[in-house]
């Protein structure tokens, strides 16, 4: 795994003091590279050797002075600061670890065993952002995260690594940050490069798609740019290929130029693209030449293509875009990671094409690839799935046979031969084993998941190569595996053909050797429907499982299932015959149908007893109305393992936040599974949860954020408490407009241009209207709308919701603490379903106010936030009707509401003032002053002091003399003074309603600790 960007990278290298490299490298070899040292290090047991190893290396080559030598920079066994656990070593900057050091012996041969240790070290160090972890013989060096590392063999380290070794570790380099600047030019340098290559490919694209358009108008358009789709899939791979040298170097350029020369120079035309396709059948078939062979690499790719063999393409559209594309370096600058991005972004742009000219109408702002809920997923995530799921299995693999690095690690000198031979068979065993494991993904896309399981078992056969090597001495020989791996062990289905044909070419790019032919891969990546089976329905796009992998089924199903499900709602883009089918077929479409739950439901299914998946889907998941099924399901057929929040935005261009679940299909009673967290590009362990707490939940919701606190303090908050919709009513707001409701029936154009909006009181049926952003804690700041009321509203709601005492409740929360938004009003205001409306029930003496005081509380918060689906949401969190009527409430008697009733009356005055002296001061400030637009510290001025103030007007270009300087500094610090002392008031008699209403559900001090640190 690259660490930085390769010519990023030789940048910096070449900067380097040949002088000092040289001196350091011929210092390094007198040590690491004697072979009777070597040997000596690999005789030392970790305790023996690591203190010497960080002199030896650290200091004597790396420059660092270690403890307790004066002004020291170098330590060992640093402890963490929130516990006793402590790292082997660590380097300095002041007193604070920049980076932590983590060493074991040449016993532990696989450095990835200790990466959670070493970054659980980094995690207690605030300021820590590099990891080195070695056993003497290899050392490894991460930065900031475990998505990417670089690996240094030690032993037999070239100068030119050792120049790498030396910028990242050389003491002036990393105690200066170099190594996390070379990273971030690195990550600037590959947006950069994906931009630009993305822009110019597109072009490619578009340029031979209309050229083909114009020159074989007899063909179908459709089909015409499904084949510009293949034409550019070839000429990438040959760009890759050229400059992997995997083909002659700049084959392209140099058709090119022959084609010109030839034409120019003597007078002899051809088309340029017949010139191509002469060389995409070398491709397939192979070349011996006097100047160079090209091998048959073929895998389908180059294979014959009626369509593309006779169709025409203009000179100059060849021979502009294929210069272009050959200027870049596909070896140093552009890798398959990057490629990834833009195979991802351009699948989007193809479907809006294919869109285009379907005929279909395209949304500008969405592409249909993204509004069919299918993203590109960050490598740190497709890693750690990879890692836990695969991973996983291998880990309780080698256990099963007793494969322990140590045993290997002592080699076959002065051991029985019995013993050698059962080691090395362990070895074969566990090989054969990883051949027969099958990883699936049900919706590929460009392959991002696909790719990573490949690099995982990659090197998990090279860990077994490393073992053996070990054990019978002599150099090590790496096993050429990769055919293997992609027919055995690799499998994608997607219904988009082009996401199929471009996993397949990632495929290709990431294992192509010279000499070696490609892998067909058409019997383990197909095109097709995942969820439906049924011709009827999908088409030729149904896709039976048993009959498209039938070996697969033979033994049972797939081992394991990664990806990341496309998240489409019924709603929106599936038909009545697709509903129909699911409602049938699938225990999760009992509901609403989301295609993410039934690619769930599809992935149990479809894989053996015991095997493993992981998958990325909305959060919402664990605890919506439209989960229940899927959930119940799940519990009866699977154990979970891991659930990891990924909070805020997770995907480029994605407004749904989403978790990973991690599952495997095997039922145990009282399964404990771990919730974790991410914290950058990190999974940190937050708590246990056991999920046969789930089956006792009424939805059997998933309420995963619950620790062992927030559970015993939800159960005190239930018990003895009502459900609030049995003391009140809560209905949904007015919908004003939607095509096809309404009386008369409404249409397309009066929901785009709102006919029965206004800015003013139209008529005695117009009235003034709230929408979601007007409405706060104990106040209206109505922004100026008003609606006209009657039956030609979409859903016009009854007008008591409008007209009678109520409370309304801001759909969009706010922060913790203060997450419900809700006010008490006796006022005439109409209102969207971006507010809940709260009236009194017949029947029941519970006063709104008294009502209000609890809603907007620090506790029904803490309550809202660890119980309902869409708290969790860093991205418009939301309180909905179905929740919010199951808030425990105390039905107390009407005395003991009276000072909650008093707190909110004098609250909601308070509000009245603090509002009415921020008003005023902004419109006499109007008055007196010509401003176009109030900057945000201009309204909120109470916040600012005066310099402040006057810099506020100055940035607008308005200049006061003296004398006014004066006169509104006085008015200003009189006013201030009095909105401060308002402010503080509602802040005190805030705090006095959560105390009450803490008193009230009998918290402890200590509970009352929890809810307000939560």
């Amino acid at each position: 795994m690259s660490l930085f960007q390769k010519s990023v990278e030789k940048k910096y290298l070449n900067d380097l003091d040949t002088a000092v490299i040289d001196k350091k490298y011929a210092d390094f070899l007198k040590h690491f590279g004697n072979p009777e040292i070597q040997e000596n290090i690999r005789n030392s047991k970790e305790e023996q050797y690591q203190g010497e190893f960080l002199i030896d290396l650290f200091v004597n080559i790396l420059g660092y002075t270690k403890n307790p030598t004066p002004n020291f920079n170098l330590t060992t066994e640093l402890k963490n600061i929130s516990n006793s656990k402590k790292a082997d070593g660590a380097i300095l900057k002041g007193d604070d670890a920049t980076a932590v050091i983590e060493l074991k012996g040449t016993g532990t041969t696989d450095l990835d065993k200790i990466e959670t240790q070493a970054f659980g070290y980094k995690n207690h160090h605030p300021k820590c952002k590099y990891v080195i972890t070695s056993n003497f013989e290899k050392l490894r060096f991460y930065i900031q995260n475990a998505v990417d590392h670089v690996d240094f063999d030690l032993f037999n380290l070239t100068r030119e690594q050792f120049s790498l070794l030396w910028l990242c570790l050389a003491k002036d380099n990393l105690l200066n940050d170099l190594p996390l600047k070379i990273k971030e030019s690195s990550v600037l340098q590959e947006e950069n490069i994906t931009k630009k290559l993305y822009a110019d490919y597109s072009k490619f694209r578009e340029a031979i798609y209309t050229n083909l358009v114009k020159n074989n108008p007899e063909t179908d358009k459709l089909l015409l740019f499904k084949k510009t789709q293949k034409l550019l899939d070839r000429f990438l791979f040959i760009f890759f290929a050229e400059d992997r040298l995997l083909l002659p170097p700049n084959s392209i350029s140099e058709i090119v130029k022959q084609w010109a020369d030839l034409k120019e120079k003597y007078d002899e035309y051809f088309p340029l693209y017949s010139r191509f396709k002469k060389y995409f059948g070398y491709m397939n078939t192979g070349y011996n030449g006097k100047k160079y062979d090209i091998y048959a690499y073929n895998g389908g790719l180059f294979k014959p293509d009626e369509v593309l063999d006779n169709i025409t393409i203009d000179d100059d559209i060849l021979y502009e875009h294929t210069l272009r594309l050959s200027n870049y370096d596909f070896e140093t600058d552009v890798d398959v990671n990057i490629l990834g991005h833009i195979f991802e972004h351009s699948l989007g742009e193809i479907e809006n094409v294919q869109a285009e000219i379907k005929g279909e109408k395209i949304d500008s702002q969405k592409t249909k690839r993204k509004k069919d809920g299918i993203f590109y997923t960050p490598k740190y995530i497709t890693k750690y799935i990879v890692e836990n799921t695969v991973g996983k299995l291998c880990n309780e693999k080698r256990t099963e046979l007793g494969i322990v690095d140590e045993e290997y690690a002592k080699g076959r000198k002065n051991r029985k031969k019995e013993i050698v031979r059962t080691l090395d068979k362990k070895l074969d065993d566990y090989r054969n084993w990883l051949l027969t494991l099958t990883i699936l993904d049900p919706a590929c896309g460009s392959g991002a998941f696909l790719n990573q399981a490949l690099e995982f078992l990659i090197n998990e056969h090279r860990k077994i190569d490393e073992l053996r090597g070990q054990l019978l001495g002599g150099a090590i020989i790496f096993s050429d595996i990769t055919t293997d791996i992609l027919e055995k062990n690799i499998y994608g289905v997607d219904l988009n053909e082009e996401s199929v044909e471009i996993a397949k070419l990632s495929l290709w790019l990431r294992t192509a050797q010279k000499g070696r032919k490609l892998n067909t891969l058409s019997n383990n990546i197909k095109c097709g429907n995942s969820l439906i089976d049924d011709p009827e329905i999908a088409g030729e796009k149904a896709f039976n499982w048993q009959n498209e992998f039938p070996d697969i089924f033979k033994n049972g199903g797939f081992d394991v299932v990664i990806g990341n499900p496309p998240y489409v709602f019924a709603r929106e883009k599936i038909s009545e015959n697709e509903k129909e089918h699911y409602s049938k077929n699938y225990n999760s479409a009992d509901y609403q149908v989301n295609t993410y739950l039934l690619f769930i439901e599809k992935t149990v299914e479809i894989i053996k007893p015991k095997a493993i998946f992981g998958l990325i889907v909305p959060n919402a998941w664990l605890m919506v109305y439209s989960g229940q099924g899927l959930r119940k399901y799940l519990l009866e057929h699977c154990k979970l393992n891991q659930i990891i929040n990924l909070e805020g935005y997770s995907f480029e261009g994605v407004n749904v936040e989403t978790i990973i679940i991690l599952s495997q299909k095997e039922r145990i009673e009282n399964n404990d599974f771990q919730v974790l967290l991410n914290k950058g590009k990190e999974f940190v362990y937050s708590h246990s949860r056991n999920q046969q707490d789930f089956t006792k939940n009424t939805g059997s919701e998933f309420k995963v954020f619950l620790d062992d606190e927030s559970i015993s303090l939800t159960r005190k908050l239930i018990s003895g408490s009502v459900d609030l919709d049995s003391i009140v009513q809560i209905k949904a707001g007015l919908q004003a407009y939607e095509k096809g409701k309404g009386n008369p029936k409404q249409s397309a154009e009066d929901v785009k241009n709102r006919p029965y909006d206004y800015n003013c009181k139209f008529d005695e049926s117009t009235y003034k209207y709230l929408d979601g952003k007007d409405v706060g804690r104990y106040f209206i700041e109505w922004s100026g709308l008003y609606l006209k009321y009657g039956e030609h509203l979409a859903a016009p709601r009854t007008f008591n919701l409008f007209s009678d005492k109520k409370i309304i409740v801001r759909e969009i929360t706010g922060n913790y603490p203060q997450c419900i938004i809700s006010t008490f009003s006796e006022d005439l205001y109409l209102y969207n379903r971006s507010n809940i409306a709260i009236i009194e029930r017949e029947g029941k003496n519970i006063n709104l106010k008294y009502i209000v005081a609890v809603l907007n509380s620090t506790l029904m918060s803490y309550y809202f936030m660890k119980n309902t689906a869409k708290s969790v949401r860093k991205m418009f969190p939301k309180v909905i009707l179905k929740d919010l009527r199951l808030f425990p409430f105390k039905e107390i008697d009407e005395n003991l509401q009276i000072p909650f009733i008093t707190n909110v009356e004098k609250i909601q005055y308070l509000h009245k003032e603090f509002f009415d002296i921020r008003k005023s001061f902004i419109d006499l400030l109007k008055s007196k002053i010509d401003l176009e637009k109030f900057t945000n510290k201009l309204l909120i001025w109470y916040e600012q002091d005066f310099k402040t103030f006057l810099g506020e007007l100055t940035k607008a270009k308005i200049k006061l003399n003296l004398s006014e300087e004066a006169e509104w500094m006085q008015y200003f610090n009189e006013q201030k003074e009095k909105a401060q002392t308002i402010k503080s008031e509602i802040e005190k008699t805030d705090k006095e309603i959560d105390r009450m209403v803490f008193e009230l559900y009998g918290l402890t001090e200590e509970e009352i600790k929890i809810v307000e640190n939560s």
